[in-house]
């Protein structure tokens, strides 16, 4: 059987380019070197998963148009409002909140922050911060976590709570009454600030999820759902040993709150004013623990609330599609997600 012979008189210019060019690579890549066409055809390979790559996204892209709403962001909060700690409600696109000790502070989506309350100790200057992960409001002082590991703070600094420039590698931040806590990649953690009840002392934890600094105590969660604490202990904040099957932890003023896998909470510490009245909580997926009064976020988007209802007017009850909520010394923000039906333009 005799070769196949293509003419090229009969074919057009672009098909003719077309099978000169396959000549030529055939040509080309038989007087390369053996590891040179391996990785010719390990690149061929790569290109085509990008392409693969680029027509996902492009679905992913038309099923998002798809979708026939849109979410709307918004903050609310209640509590006491002496340096306009609750004014809150024109902040957009904000994806994070906290309740420090008489401020208000947000992370919007593009990285940047904002803040409203009390700034006798220079708390709400952030306006300038950028590629901001996360944040946290401590007493007089805030705290901010960039995305390539390293911290920014502002605000009341005498012992130290705001020297957190050489920190690296840092994946979360809890800023407390005046220290704070920063946990590393590796499950350790490192902290600044006041520590003569022993705050700071967390040098030896290891396998570290998430931490919380509360008025001047820390508690740190272990990766196998138990808990560890330092600090003032005076009234049982620190008793939290024998907890088990947690997934979060917030530590307030003079008390300590534990979320456990199954929506239940525990909570160890003072209790004159009922705030660690929370053994009867279900479905809750997020708690944060004040000065007077403890916070739970349910399933369900609505919250819970328990605690001294003089200092801290926590009327909660009509609040709906929460997100997120943060327990402060006296007010409570909670961010708000709605669904609303698309217009099309």
């Amino acid at each position: 059987m005799g070769k196949k012979v293509v003419t090229l008189f009969a074919l057009d210019e672009a098909e003719k380019s077309a099978l000169q060019k396959q000549f030529a690579d055939a040509l080309f890549l038989e007087t390369l070197p053996e590891q040179f066409r391996k990785l010719h055809a390990e690149h061929e390979q790569m290109k085509r998963e990008l392409e693969t790559v680029h027509v996902k996204l492009h679905d992913a892209e038309q099923f998002i148009d798809s979708i026939p709403y849109t979410f709307t962001r918004e903050v609310v909060a209640v509590g006491n409002n002496y340096d306009s700690q609750c004014n809150v409600s024109d902040w957009k696109d904000i994806v994070a909140v906290s309740a420090g000790g008489m401020h208000t502070v947000g992370l919007r989506k593009d990285g940047t922050v904002v803040a409203v309350g009390w700034n006798d100790d220079g708390q709400c200057i952030v306006s300038d911060w950028k590629d901001v992960i996360a944040i946290s409001a401590g007493l007089s002082h805030t705290v901010g976590l960039r995305k390539d590991g390293t911290v920014v703070a502002v605000g009341w600094n005498d012992d130290g709570p705001c020297s957190v420039s050489d920190w690296k590698d840092i994946v979360a931040i809890s800023a407390g009454g005046s220290h704070t806590v920063g946990l590393r990649r590796n499950g350790t953690v490192v902290a600044v600030g006041w520590n003569d009840d022993g705050q700071c002392s967390v040098s030896d934890w290891k396998d570290i999820v998430a931490v919380s600094a509360g008025a001047f105590h820390t508690v740190g969660l272990r990766k196998d759902g138990t808990v560890v604490a330092a600090g003032r202990n005076n009234v049982g904040q620190c008793n939290v040993s024998d907890w088990k099957d947690i997934v979060a932890v917030s530590a307030g003023d003079f008390h300590t709150v534990g979320l456990r896998k199954d929506g239940t909470v525990v909570a160890a510490g003072r209790n004159n004013v009922s705030k660690c009245n929370v053994s009867d909580w279900k479905d809750i997926v997020a708690v944060s623990a004040g000065k007077y009064h403890t916070v739970g976020l349910r399933k369900d988007g609505t919250v819970a609330v328990v605690g001294e209802n003089e200092k801290v007017p926590w009327d909660v009850s009509e609040w709906k599609d929460i997100v997120a909520v943060s327990a402060g010394s006296g007010h409570t923000v909670g961010l708000k997600v709605t669904k609303q039906i698309k217009v099309s333009t």
